[in-house]
């Protein structure tokens, strides 16, 4: 995981935040009137998750929350969260 590159993260006007991860996307839920950024759990990343970005979620959310640290954004995890693969 250390040759990984960084995970690109773009905020979108629908309230999504558009992830870009080794030449795919992915898009989160965020939310603009209390800015936050949604995650789902593991279990459910698992579930829902393409072949490509399966068992990647630690990765995903290690470099989710570094980046919402630097923008100062929090980030929710929970089961509830959506995530749309591309």
């Amino acid at each position: 995981m250390c040759d990984a590159l960084k995970i690109e993260f773009q905020p979108r006007w629908k309230e999504e935040l558009v992830c870009s991860m080794d030449g795919r996307q992915f898009v989160l839920e965020m939310t603009m009137g209390v800015l936050s950024v949604y995650l789902p759990s593991e279990s459910k990343w698992e579930a829902d998750a393409p072949e490509w970005a399966s068992h990647q979620w630690e990765r995903v959310s290690d470099d989710l929350v570094a980046w919402c640290s630097q923008q100062d954004i929090p980030v929710v995890i929970e089961d509830s969260a959506w995530v749309s693969f591309m």
